[in-house]
């Protein structure tokens, strides 16, 4: 048997494992509480952060109260270093062929970065986590559905039902970039690849959300934020590994005057292509969640989505101040809406320190690895 046989097998195998388990299976006043008291989630009656500040972030800006934009972008070695990362509040992680590749989103709410990219296709599990910041989602293209059993028809049939409001600059599915008086998507010159050229403008996004009729005002309730430990208490160092897929992996090396863990992606150091900056998020949270293929090339991660998932809750860590702390996540799969919750061991939302958050969803039997050094 040739290797080319070999990989088809295994990847019919893939299809079939994962549909027998599908089938068995603002002003800070303008900010809406979620109630879920009876999920035994942390009720929340107002915005978590006092002033005008992200709520993502904790950060004061001027634009704190602006709805965020939340922009798919891809972890292949070819499209780094990425465009954008550093300007945003937050960034995800996760894989989108299981056990593979993977793919990132950023959310935009203080900053205007004049360029974000290369961008990529939506896939579902990255929308019901924009919708439960509430922000705007951009993608270039999208994931379809070949299946005639399947009812929601993976990324395209949300975008095309205005799930959540939505730029696409493919325009396959959802709202069309096309559409807009300025069109904020375009081709970088000097990309290797075609598929790495897509990039996007956000100040041209916003536009075209407002063009839209969208809502431009931040409803977010936020998650909260304590102030950074000083220094004499902070780890002298550490070093955390996620370990994704081969040239996927991503490291941190958490530097203690600083109280921010630099990011290595692939054995080389991230920085932002806008700036060459070095990525540096002052928290980093682990989150484990299994992942299956569903569909062909498509997979379907437990996080919580009103759609696919019949889990919506397990084990995550966080780093900040260079210290390690383990808790649960959770995210309310009969809402869309819902948050994604980060909960200490007691069930008590964490208090991040005031910065970028950077969230890797990893799967179980992949390796984490913290060493702190004290």
């Amino acid at each position: 048997m040739s290797n080319k046989q070999k990989v088809v097998i295994l990847l019919v195998a893939l299809v079939i494992a994962g549909l027998a388990s599908y089938f068995f299976f603002w002003k800070k006043e303008a900010r809406q509480p979620i109630e879920l008291e009876k999920k035994g989630l942390p009720v929340q009656t107002g915005p978590l952060n006092e002033g005008n500040i992200s709520p993502i972030s904790g950060l004061p800006c001027d634009n704190w109260n602006r709805r965020s934009i939340a922009v798919m972008q891809p972890g292949d070695v070819t499209a780094r270093p990425a465009a954008g990362f550093g300007a945003a509040d937050m960034v995800i992680e996760m894989p989108v062929i299981t056990a593979s590749i993977t793919r990132l989103m950023g959310i935009y709410i203080c900053n205007t970065p004049p360029e974000v990219g290369s961008m990529r296709s939506a896939r579902h599990d990255f929308i019901h986590l924009a919708k439960g910041l509430d922000a705007i989602f951009v993608s270039w293209g999208r994931s379809e559905s070949h299946s005639e059993t399947d009812p929601v028809g993976l990324a395209k049939g949300i975008l095309d039902r205005n799930e959540v409001e939505n730029i696409n600059c493919n325009g396959d599915a959802g709202k069309s970039a096309n559409a807009c008086p300025v069109n904020p998507c375009f081709r970088k010159e000097g990309m290797a690849r075609g598929v790495d050229s897509g990039y996007g403008k956000p100040a041209d996004f916003l536009a075209c959300a407002q063009n839209f009729g969208y809502r431009m005002e931040n409803k977010f309730v936020g998650y909260k934020h304590a102030a950074e430990a000083p220094v004499e208490n902070r780890a002298k160092g550490g070093h955390l590994r996620v370990a994704f897929a081969g040239p996927f992996a991503a490291e941190y090396d958490y530097d203690q005057e600083s109280n921010s863990y630099k990011r290595i992606w692939g054995n080389v150091a991230d920085v932002d292509r806008n700036t060459n900056e070095r990525l540096a998020p002052k928290n980093v949270v682990v989150i484990m969640a299994q992942s299956e293929q569903i569909e062909g090339q498509y997979n379907n991660l437990q996080l919580g989505d009103p759609w696919y998932d019949h889990t919506d809750s397990g084990d995550a860590f966080y780093y900040m101040n260079g210290q390690e702390i383990r808790g649960t996540w959770k995210k309310d799969k009969s809402s869309i809406d819902s948050k994604l919750f980060f909960l200490d061991e007691s069930g008590n939302e964490i208090a991040f320190v005031p910065g970028q958050i950077w969230v890797e969803v990893l799967e179980p039997g992949q390796s984490l690895r913290w060493v702190p050094v004290n």
